[in-house]
C-alpha cells in the first residue's frame, strides 16, 4: 500500500465506480511488470456496499441508460436492467478489476493541498492522497415539500420497497423519473396519485415517460395525475395508520386528497457545508446550486475533481464517463468526451476549421444565455438542436449540401455496421435480440443543414414553435406589413413569443449572409426553463419586451423598453377567474399572452356576452384613456396569462412612439362597435357564451354546422372516412347544439394543443398552417386520448381496404363511400395495434378539409373565435 495515493475516489456511485476501475486498471497493467506493485488508488465508502443510491433503489426497479445516443466508456459494464442485476454486476467488476474498496469509511474532513491533501475518517484516522476525486452525490439531502408537517412520519423522502404497502392511498408528489418509479411500483396495489407542478413530465426519461403515461391511460389501473398543481398545506392524521389530507392547488382550485403517506420526490441539493469545508466554492447562495468546474471538472481547489450528480451530472452513462474521463485527465492524458463523434458530425458543416471543443466553448460564452448552463447540458442541448447555417452564393450552396449528403451516408453506414456488431456480441453472450431491434435502422445521423441567405426561417402566421440562437451573422426580423425591421445579432436568440404562447409567429424571419443558428425543439427548452430560473426569467423578460415591441413601439430598442418590462406584472388566471368587474374603478390594461377571455355585461340577473378576446390582443385600455369604471367583466374562459399595464408604463409606451396612438384608438373603437352590437342582440351573446362553454374559445379551427342549412346526408362524415383510410374522425350527431348551431365533434387545432402534451413518441405535430396531425410514428398509448378534453381522439385499428366506388356502384360490393361501422380489423391491424385517430383538417389536400368542401348546402364551415361574431351579425 502506498504511503500516499495518486487517487483518492470518494463516493462509490456511478461515476465513482468507474473513476476507480480506470485507476484500478492502471494499477492492474503495473503488476504484469512488477507483482509487488503497490495500489495507487483508493474508493472510499461510508455504506456497507458500492452505488448507496442505487442499492437502496426500489426493488426490482428497472434501471434505464439514457442518453440512448451516447455510447458508454468504462471499465465496468452498464446496460439497462433490473436494480439486482446491476447490483451483481458492479461487484463483478469490483472484483474483477481489484478495485482498492474500502467500505463504511465516512469521510469528514478534506485537508491540504494539491500533492499532499489528508482525509479525516468519522473515528480519527486518516489517509493521504495527491488526487481527489469527489463523487458523493446528493441522494443524503432531500428537498422538503415546504410546507408545515413536511418533517413528520406522514411525509417519505425515499421508498425502498413499494411491496411494503398495500391497499393505500398513496401521494407521490414530483415528476422526475425517481417520482415516476415511485408511483409505478405502488400503483400495483395501491390507488396513486402522482403530482406535477407542470403541464407535463418534462424531465423524465423516455422509458419513464412511456410508463408513467402508459399508467394514467391505463382504466384497470387506480392511478391519476394533476398537472400544474403544488401543494398548498398537510393535515396530519390524528393517529398513525389514519389518512391524513394533502389540499393541492390546482388549476380549478384548491382540492383535498385524503391519504395515507405521502412520498415526496423533488430532488436533492448538494451537501453544501461538507463542500465548501473542503475550500470548494459555489457560484451562489441557491440551495441547489452547483459547483463551477473546469472542462476537466477540477474545482476552484486544484486536485479536487468534482463529477456525478454533485457536478450537475447525475444521468449514470453521463456520470461512468465522467469517471473514465477524469482519471485520463489526471494523468495528463487527452481524450475526447464520448458524445465528440456526434457533435463533429452535427458541427461538420460550419464555415471554419476549429475543434469541436473549440466550437462548443466559444458558443457557449458568446451567448449569454447559455453561459448560465453547466457544459455538459449545452452539450446535449446542441445534440437535440439543429445547427442551421446560410449561404448566398447558389452553386456553392449546392456543393456544400451534395458533400453533407455524403457524409451522412458515410455516417449512417458506419452506425448500421457498429449497431450489427452490438448484436453479434449480445448474441455471443446468450442474450435474446429481437426481430424489431434487430430489424430497426439506426437513427438518421444529424447535420448542419444549410439554407439560403435572404430566405424565410419562418414567415408570419405559420405555427411552428423552435426556439433560434443567432451564433453567427445576423436575421432580420420583418413585421407582418413589412414597414418594420429589427435586426438580431450573435448571442440574441428569438421565436420565444410562439413557443411561450402557443400562437402563431408574428412577423417574418429572414436569413442573412453567412448566418449560423442553433434551432432548438420545443420539448428541450421547456425541460431546460423548467430546470433553470434565470434561463427561464432571461427568456420571459425578451417574451415581455417584444410583446411591448409588437403593440406600442415597434422601432423602439430593448434598451427603451427594459424599464417598461420590468415593472410590467404577468399574472395567470385560471378558467372561470375574472379579470376584472363590471364597475370596478380600473387602473391597467391587459395584453393576453395566452387563453381567451370572454367580456360580458351584467342585464336583468344574467350576462350577456359582447365578445372575446384572444392571446395577442388587449382588453381594458379604456381605463387608461379616460374612463377608469369598467364597463364590462373580462372572466377566463381557459387558463389565461396576461400582461398587466398600468398608467406609468402606458404613458412611457406611447412616448416610443406617439403615432400608435392613433391605431390604439381606432382599435379600440372597433372595440366598443363590436361591443354594442353584441348587447343589442341578447341572443347572439348567448351564443358566444354556448360557443366559449364548449371550449372553442382555445380553438383556432373549430367545425361548425348550421342546422338551417344541413339536410343530415353526413357527406361530411363520408368524406372524411374516404380521405382518412376509412376511418371518420368527426361524430355530426353527437355534437352539441345551441339554436341552429351544431358543434360537431371534431378537432378544434387548439393554440396550445392539450394532445401535444407528453407524447412519448413526439408522434403529434403542428402543421406552420396551424393543422394538428399525428404521424406513423404513433405508439398508441393513448396519452393524447385522455388529454384532450374534448373527446375528439379515439383509438383505433387500421380500417381493411374497401373496395372502389365503382365497384360499389355497379356490383354492389362494400358498403358504400364513409366509414363501415361492423369492420373487423385484418390479422395485421391487430399486430399493428390501435393507433390514436383525430382531424387533422386535411392537412395538405389541396382545397381544404374535405368535410367543409362535401357539404352540397354549404353547412359546414370552420371558424377561429375571431369569426364567431359573424356567426350572429344581423
Amino acid at each position: 500500500m502506498s504511503d500516499i495515493y495518486e487517487i483518492a475516489v470518494i463516493g462509490s456511485g456511478p461515476a465513482g465506480l468507474s473513476a476507480a476501475a480506470r485507476a484500478a486498471e492502471y494499477d492492474q497493467q503495473a503488476r504484469k511488470n512488477d507483482p509487488n506493485h503497490p495500489y495507487t488508488h483508493i474508493l472510499l465508502e461510508g455504506f456497507k456496499h458500492a452505488a448507496k443510491t442505487i442499492y437502496r433503489y426500489q426493488k426490482g426497479k428497472h434501471v434505464m441508460d439514457e442518453p440512448g445516443f451516447l455510447d458508454l466508456r468504462s471499465p465496468i459494464e452498464f446496460t439497462s436492467g433490473k436494480r439486482e442485476e446491476i447490483l451483481n454486476s458492479w461487484d463483478e467488476g469490483i472484483k474483477e478489476k481489484e478495485i482498492n474498496i474500502r467500505y463504511q469509511s465516512e469521510v469528514t474532513s478534506i485537508s491540504g493541498e494539491a500533492g499532499n491533501f489528508t482525509i479525516g475518517f468519522a473515528g480519527g484516522e486518516s489517509i493521504q492522497a495527491k488526487n481527489i476525486i469527489l463523487a458523493i452525490g446528493m441522494q443524503g439531502n432531500p428537498r422538503k415539500l415546504g410546507v408545515s408537517g413536511d418533517d413528520s412520519d406522514f411525509v417519505q423522502y425515499q421508498l425502498d420497497d413499494p411491496d411494503e404497502y398495500k391497499d393505500e392511498t398513496i401521494v407521490v408528489v414530483g415528476a422526475g423519473d425517481a417520482a415516476i418509479e415511485n408511483a409505478l411500483g405502488l400503483a400495483k396495489q395501491n390507488k396513486v396519485y402522482i403530482i406535477n407542478r407542470r403541464e407535463e413530465f418534462s424531465r423524465a426519461k423516455e422509458g419513464n415517460l412511456n410508463a408513467v403515461l402508459a399508467a394514467i391511460n391505463d382504466k384497470n389501473l387506480d392511478f391519476d395525475c394533476y398537472y400544474r398543481s403544488s401543494v398548498a398545506r398537510l393535515a396530519l392524521p390524528d393517529t398513525a395508520g389514519q389518512a391524513g389530507v394533502l389540499t393541492l392547488d390546482t388549476p380549478e382550485g384548491e382540492v383535498d386528497i385524503p391519504c395515507h403517506r405521502i412520498i415526496a420526490r423533488l430532488g436533492a441539493i448538494p451537501p453544501r457545508k461538507f463542500i465548501e469545508s473542503c475550500g470548494i466554492e459555489f457560484p451562489s447562495d441557491k440551495p441547489d446550486a452547483i459547483p463551477e468546474l473546469s472542462g476537466r471538472y477540477e474545482s476552484n481547489v486544484k486536485g479536487i475533481y468534482v463529477i456525478g450528480a454533485l457536478g450537475g451530472y447525475p444521468l449514470i452513462k453521463q456520470a461512468m464517463n465522467q469517471g473514465y474521463d477524469v482519471v485520463e485527465y489526471i494523468r495528463g492524458n487527452e481524450v475526447k468526451p464520448a458524445d465528440h463523434p456526434i457533435l463533429d458530425l452535427q458541427l461538420k458543416m460550419l464555415p471554419y476549421v476549429s475543434d469541436v471543443e473549440e466550437i462548443l466553448s466559444l458558443y457557449q460564452q458568446r451567448i449569454p444565455m447559455f453561459r448560465r448552463m453547466n457544459t455538459l447540458a449545452f452539450r446535449e442541448l446542441v445534440i437535440e438542436s439543429d445547427i442551421l447555417v446560410s449561404q448566398a452564393d447558389e452553386d456553392i450552396l449546392s456543393q456544400l449540401k451534395l458533400q453533407a449528403d455524403q457524409v451522412k451516408d458515410t455516417r449512417f453506414a458506419e452506425l448500421k455496421e457498429k449497431k450489427e456488431q452490438r448484436i453479434a456480441k449480445l448474441e455471443q453472450k446468450g442474450k435474446k435480440v429481437s426481430k424489431a431491434e434487430r430489424e430497426t435502422p439506426p437513427a438518421s445521423p444529424k447535420i448542419t443543414k444549410l439554407i439560403k441567405a435572404g430566405d424565410y426561417i419562418y414567415r408570419h402566421g405559420d405555427y411552428s414553435n423552435t426556439f433560434l440562437t443567432v451564433v453567427e451573422g445576423e436575421v432580420i426580423l420583418e413585421s407582418a406589413d413589412g414597414q418594420h425591421r429589427q435586426i438580431i445579432k450573435p448571442g440574441q436568440f428569438f421565436g420565444e413569443m410562439s413557443l411561450l404562447s402557443g400562437r402563431p409567429r408574428v412577423g417574418n424571419a429572414i436569413a442573412g449572409d453567412d448566418t449560423i443558428l442553433i434551432e432548438t425543439p420545443r420539448r428541450t427548452m421547456v425541460k431546460l426553463m423548467n430546470s433553470n430560473e434565470e434561463i427561464l426569467g432571461g427568456i420571459d423578460w425578451i417574451f415581455v419586451v417584444r410583446f411591448l415591441q409588437q403593440y406600442f413601439a415597434p422601432d423602439a430598442d430593448t434598451a427603451d423598453l427594459r424599464d417598461i418590462a420590468q415593472n410590467t406584472e404577468t399574472k395567470t388566471f385560471n378558467a372561470g377567474d375574472y379579470l376584472y368587474q363590471e364597475g370596478d374603478e380600473g387602473d391597467c390594461l391587459y395584453l393576453i399572452r395566452s387563453g381567451t377571455v370572454s367580456l360580458q355585461r351584467e342585464r336583468s340577473e344574467r350576462s350577456v356576452v359582447i365578445g372575446q378576446a384572444q392571446s395577442g390582443q388587449m382588453i381594458g385600455q379604456m381605463a387608461l384613456m379616460g374612463d377608469k369604471t369598467r364597463r364590462e367583466s373580462a372572466r377566463a374562459t381557459v387558463r389565461v396569462e396576461a400582461l398587466l399595464i398600468k398608467q406609468k408604463e402606458f404613458l412611457a409606451l406611447l412616448k416610443q412612439d406617439p403615432e400608435r396612438v392613433h391605431d390604439i384608438q381606432a382599435a379600440t373603437s372597433e372595440k366598443l362597435k363590436i361591443s354594442n352590437q353584441m348587447e343589442s342582440l341578447p341572443e347572439g351573446g348567448s351564443m358566444i357564451s354556448f360557443l366559449m362553454g364548449e371550449g372553442l374559445g382555445e380553438s383556432t379551427s373549430a367545425l361548425i354546422i348550421d342546422e338551417k342549412l344541413c339536410v343530415g346526408c353526413d357527406n361530411c362524415e363520408k368524406a372524411c372516412a374516404e380521405t382518412h383510410g376509412g376511418i371518420s374522425r368527426l361524430d355530426r350527431k353527437s355534437g352539441q347544439r345551441y339554436g341552429h348551431i351544431n358543434v360537431a365533434i371534431s378537432c378544434r387545432h387548439c393554440e396550445m394543443p392539450h394532445c401535444m402534451k407528453d407524447c412519448p413518441a413526439n408522434a403529434i405535430h403542428r402543421a406552420v398552417t396551424g393543422e394538428v396531425f399525428i404521424d406513423n410514428s404513433c405508439i398508441g398509448c393513448g396519452n393524447c386520448e385522455t388529454n384532450c378534453p374534448y373527446d375528439v381522439i379515439k383509438l383505433a385499428y387500421d380500417a381493411p381496404k374497401k373496395p372502389g366506388l365503382l365497384q360499389w356502384m355497379l356490383f354492389g360490393r362494400g358498403n358504400g363511400p364513409g366509414q363501415d361501422p361492423a369492420y373487423q380489423p385484418s390479422s395485421e391491424a391487430l399486430d399493428k395495434g390501435k393507433k390514436a385517430v383525430k382531424c387533422d383538417a386535411c392537412v395538405g389536400q389541396k382545397g381544404g378539409p374535405a368535410c367543409v368542401r362535401s357539404c352540397p348546402v354549404g353547412a359546414v364551415e370552420r371558424l377561429n373565435p375571431e369569426q364567431f361574431v359573424e356567426l350572429i351579425a344581423p
